[in-house]
């Protein structure tokens, strides 16, 4: 498809490709101009109410600041930002021009690209500190520390900030098209062909190896030796919160997996220009930005803890026994007073390692 083709972004198959004979829609296109940003909005409108429920429930509640909340905060945070970006794409495609001049179009291209490479990189290291977690939970705890989260996750947006320097050098509104787009020196076919393997390694397939490595190594170490350490709470709670990472990583992985199959497909061959061919690359661009609207709601259904802090921020949870600092304390409030007094001695073992491992 031509690289100047008026319906680019950052998370579409267009601005990737040389090819000029790919998905060239006239500017009438029902399509385009009316039903795809009205998916856009709605999109951005589910990503942004739920990951917003996310972001506060994770600073609000005490209990919610663990290793791997702080990691789904800031993966929650780039949905939001990704989000953000959609009411100016969806514009573009109902107008087929970009009417918010040159600031905003490198502005919403790096925001874009940023976050798209962030939500990665924070699966690679939710899935590396569960690794650590599982295999090595002992030598681990003085690395898995909210602190050095926090410094890790400052890490991966300075990394994906660098990533993207592409996308902020040469990301403009086209002269001929009117687009925002990103716009290649010569020869163009070289730069994007470049872009499209640079972007699949470092934003795709390069993170999913390291991923399934992670758990291809779990799976190895707890088949072979099995893992004793720690009681029978702590481990029952890592193996539900690997669980909840693996389901995140995987649904992550079957919603952008078609996008950067479809971008090297285009960059081997010419793609025919067919309506059949036109719908699936709108539904492989719209199925990567539903990914962001698809976390929210696995936490909610894969965490108890998320579940009861979204109840009870929507007004849905009746019992007055969930504290600002612990969503989860409502389960001692019919204990006896012998079991009272037993909650002291609880609470300590709850606020070392294991108090990292719970969603």
């Amino acid at each position: 498809m031509d690289a100047n083709s008026p319906d680019i972004n950052l998370s579409s198959l267009i601005n990737m490709t040389g090819n000029e004979t790919l998905l060239k829609l006239p500017p009438s296109s029902l399509v385009r101009s009316v039903l795809i940003p009205i998916i856009y909005f709605l999109v951005c409108a589910l990503g942004l109410s739920g990951n917003t429920l996310v972001i506060y429930v994770v600073l609000r509640y005490a209990k919610m600041k663990t290793v791997t909340n702080i990691y789904i905060l800031n993966l929650a945070i780039a949905d939001v930002l990704f989000m953000l970006g959609l009411p100016f794409l969806a514009t573009q495609n109902a107008i087929s021009y970009w009417p918010f001049g040159s600031f905003w179009c490198r502005l919403v291209m790096t925001v874009d690209g940023i976050n798209q490479f962030t939500s990665i990189f924070c699966l690679t290291v939710m899935s590396m500190d569960r690794y650590l977690a599982v295999v090595h939970p002992i030598k681990s705890t003085k690395w898995r520390r909210p602190r050095v989260a926090k410094l890790i996750s400052t890490t991966v947006w300075t990394f994906s900030f660098l990533v993207v320097l592409p996308v902020i050098i040469f990301a403009d509104v086209q002269e001929n098209f009117q687009t925002c787009n990103i716009n290649w020196p010569e020869p163009i076919s070289i730069w994007s062909a470049a872009f499209i393997i640079y972007t699949s390694v470092l934003g795709f397939f390069g993170p999913l190896l390291v991923i399934c490595l992670c758990y291809l190594l779990i799976v190895i170490k707890v088949k072979s030796s099995g893992i004793r350490v720690g009681s029978t709470r702590r481990r029952r709670s890592e193996r539900k919160v690997t669980r909840m990472v693996v389901i995140i990583v995987v649904v992550f992985v079957l919603c952008w997996l078609p996008f950067y199959i479809l971008n090297i497909v285009n960059l081997i061959f010419i793609l025919p220009e067919e309506s059949a061919l036109v719908g699936i690359y709108f539904f492989v661009v719209i199925l990567s930005y539903a990914n962001s609207c698809a976390n929210p709601i696995l936490y909610g259904f894969l965490s108890d803890n998320f579940k009861q802090s979204f109840q009870k921020v929507l007004c849905l949870w009746k019992g007055n026994g969930i504290e600002d600092g612990d969503p989860t304390e409502h389960r001692h409030e019919k204990s006896s007073r012998v079991q009272e007094a037993m909650l002291p001695q609880r609470s300590i073992e709850f606020n070392g390692h294991m108090q990292t491992s719970k969603v």
